[in-house]
């Protein structure tokens, strides 16, 4: 803005204006969301959602970012069908997906197994990255965590918390620093009383 950068340097300088412009969009972006789930304006119509083709989906568009980080992003299991909203299931597996390549190291591995039992689908996202402080596991899902280990999951995982109780579900944590974390979500399925429509 002073006019004291050498012309040389603005690429740089300019980078890194644009990647932390980018930064704060997303973190305005899931404050936005994250009021509006808890102010119940996002719309909750239902419908039944395969948790394995949500999955391939994301995996489908987090494809490059995966490739350009080096690591390995894969899906397994069998089709798991759960009642609820599309776009916001969409959005829990993607921040999960996303953190998991983000947070990861090169060469490492993101696997996203999904499987349907009688009473409950079970998601499962396991990453070789990073890791969680042990100290730290029962703060992350507070509004605004975030520490230098877990840096920028904060919102993020407020908001699959979130998503996750309105979807009638659990979230477990397994994690251990420097070797890697595993999400694993369990969603009831809810069967019909017989002779109810």
């Amino acid at each position: 803005r002073n006019g004291i950068v050498r012309p040389e340097d603005i690429p740089h300088f300019a980078g890194k204006i644009y990647d932390e412009s980018q930064r704060l969009i997303t973190l305005i972006g899931d404050i936005i969301k994250l009021s509006r789930l808890d102010e119940n304006q996002v719309p909750m119509e239902r419908e039944s959602v395969d948790l394995l083709e949500t999955a391939r989906d994301v995996v489908q568009q987090l494809a490059s970012v995966a490739r350009k980080n080096g690591v390995t992003l894969v899906t397994n299991g069998s089709h798991g069908v759960v009642n609820g909203v599309r776009q916001v299931l969409g959005e829990m597996v993607y921040n999960l997906c996303e953190n998991a390549v983000k947070y990861n190291r090169p060469g490492g591995r993101v696997w996203v197994d999904v499987r349907q039992a009688a009473d409950h689908v079970e998601l499962c996202v396991k990453d070789t990255g990073i890791g969680i402080p042990q100290e730290m596991l029962s703060h992350i899902y507070d509004f605004g965590f975030s520490t230098k280990a877990a840096e920028g999951r904060g919102f993020g995982m407020s908001m699959i918390q979130n998503i996750v109780v309105r979807h009638d579900g659990t979230i477990d944590v397994d994690t251990e620093q420097g070797a890697g974390t595993t999400f694993t979500l369990i969603f009831q399925i809810k069967r019909q009383k017989e002779g109810s429509q």
